[in-house]
């Protein structure tokens, strides 16, 4: 009888032990989310009051734009990248300079950051988020002037009116490099300057791996987005044009 006890037990015992599962297979059907799914009346109730204080919020006219404003209309600048690299300089400036007492040189971005026209009439937070609907941030690199020479050859090479402020690049009617000037002076290949940029490129997004040869990086903890929308706040009137800080001659 105790055997028998003992049988049974052992029994039990390992056929509630641990057993390797395994899987067998993996079904699945598609579901279409569209106009057809009926609306919960509790769901809807409850979402409404913040959707329409975020429509609100988005929706609200912060400036005016005269024309379209578009990074396609000019070959080697555009007025929407002019604009995008100004905002760059003018927001990141004076919060650089409250904490390092230095002065911001030189903005890039990237032509393909940009993501919607600007058009014309109102300007509002929402036209933020269509243009820029990344999360990237300002940050401003203490760079040498030779790495400038880089920015400068990636530039001429892009093909593209990639989007820069406080720098002029002029080529000859060849294509050549001509003059380089920053701030207006000279590029000095043995200066320090400041460059504000967005941490996307900065951690080798668009190619610009020649930004990783900083000096230094301050993090402005400051999203491009919201610079757009303040400086949107800070103007009445949105001007934007294709101007001569990246040209080619076809005199000489």
């Amino acid at each position: 009888m105790k055997h028998f006890v003992l049988f049974i037990t052992i029994l039990y015992l390992s056929s509630c032990a641990d057993r390797p599962s395994h899987l067998h297979s993996i079904s699945g059907k598609q579901l279409s989310i569209d106009a057809g799914i009926a609306v919960d009346d509790s769901i809807e109730a409850y979402l409404k009051p913040y959707r329409e204080r975020v429509n609100a919020v988005l929706d609200s006219t912060l400036a005016f734009a005269p024309s379209n404003i578009d990074k396609t209309d000019g070959k080697l600048n555009s007025s929407q990248g002019n604009l995008m690299a100004d905002i760059i300089l003018t927001q990141a400036a004076p919060i650089f300079k409250s904490r390092t007492g230095e002065e911001v040189d030189i903005a890039l971005m990237n032509y393909g950051g940009i993501r919607n026209v600007i058009s014309a009439g109102p300007v509002t937070a929402r036209t933020a988020f269509e243009v820029m609907p990344f999360e990237n941030y300002i940050v401003v690199l203490q760079i040498s002037g030779s790495v400038i020479r880089e920015m400068v050859n990636y530039l001429i090479s892009s093909n593209r009116p990639q989007p820069i402020s406080g720098i002029k690049i002029v080529l000859n009617r060849e294509g050549r490099l001509q003059e380089v000037t920053v701030q207006g002076a000279p590029l000095d290949e043995e200066k320090t300057y400041h460059l504000a940029t967005i941490n996307y490129l900065l951690e080798g997004g668009g190619n610009a791996d020649f930004l990783k040869k900083n000096n230094g990086v301050t993090d402005l903890n400051y999203l491009l987005r919201n610079a757009m929308i303040d400086y949107f706040k800070s103007v009445d009137t949105l001007r934007a044009s294709v101007d001569d800080r990246f040209i080619q001659l076809d005199n000489q």
